[in-house]
Formats: C-alpha cells, sequence, structure tokens
C-alpha cells in the first residue's frame, strides 16, 4: 500500500504553527480511523462493536441498551442506531446474552475470545500508527489537544 505523505512545503516552527488546526485534526482523524476500521474488519469486528465489547466487559453484571447508548455516544460521535445495531448483532453472533430481565448485556465466552482476537489488532495498529513517534512526542500532542479541547468549550460542547 502507498501513503501519500503530507508535507508542509517550508516546515519550520512558525510555517507549522500557522497551519491551520481544523484542517490537520480532521485528516488525522479520518486517516486514523479509516486505518483501525479497515484493520478491524480483517477480523470480522466493527468499532462501535469493539467498544461495547470493552464496555461490557469493564462492568460487573453488565450494562443495559441505554448505559451503553449513553457510554458511547457522546464521547465517539456514534449515533443511537449505530449503537443498537451493533448491540443486536453483537447477540445474534453470540458475544454478547440476549438482556437479563433487568435489561442487561453480558459478554459470552465467545465475546471474550472475539475481544482478545481484536485486542490483537488494535495493539498492532496502534504500533503502526505510532511508527516513528516517541511517546514524549505523543504525550504533547495529546496534551495540545486536550488543551484546545479545553480553549473551544470543552467536551460538553460537542454534545450540547
Amino acid at each position: 500500500m502507498t501513503t501519500t505523505k503530507l508535507e508542509t512545503p517550508n516546515p519550520d516552527t512558525a510555517n507549522l504553527a500557522g497551519q491551520p488546526i481544523g484542517y490537520w485534526s480532521w485528516v488525522a482523524n479520518k486517516s486514523v480511523i479509516r486505518h483501525i476500521r479497515s484493520a478491524m474488519a480483517q477480523v470480522d469486528i466493527t468499532q462501535p462493536q469493539w467498544w461495547i465489547l470493552n464496555r461490557v466487559d469493564a462492568v460487573e453484571g453488565g450494562l443495559t441498551r441505554q448505559k451503553v447508548r449513553d457510554l458511547l455516544a457522546a464521547a465517539l460521535d456514534e449515533g443511537r442506531d449505530e449503537i443498537d445495531r451493533a448491540l443486536d448483532s453483537m447477540v445474534v453472533r453470540g458475544w454478547l446474552t440476549s438482556p437479563d430481565d433487568e435489561g442487561r448485556f453480558r459478554l459470552t465466552d465467545a465475546g471474550r475470545a472475539a475481544k482478545e482476537r481484536t485486542m490483537e489488532v488494535v495493539v498492532r495498529v496502534r504500533g503502526e500508527i505510532h511508527d516513528g513517534i516517541s511517546d514524549e512526542d505523543y504525550a504533547i500532542v495529546v496534551r495540545v489537544l486536550q488543551r484546545m479541547v479545553e480553549n473551544t468549550g470543552g467536551v460538553e460542547a460537542l454534545t450540547s
């Protein structure tokens, strides 16, 4: 697979500081999400299903449909319908139990196996995405993006 390297003709600090963060954060988001979802598709899982496996597995006793929606919809920009489709498909695949009397979904052994298989992909993909980037540089970028979110109204502004 060939990749197009996006470079600024004049990569000095002053030139880079003048680059539009909205454009570069958008390009990074789209590229990273595409890369992650393509890798997950190779092991027949969607990113929303991955999120659900992790969230449901993290809570002893499972989660209700509404709780899964609440946990994922606002922070991860996935609508109610996409989350519901992911939940329902995971029940059909045997990765989650059907909701119990309290409406809670739980991971099955097959769901745990799917989570384990997918974790191998996630670790590999993280390495691909972080290739050539030190932990220190990565932490700086994350801190800068967190500050920009704070400067522009925080996460709450995204959901209102």
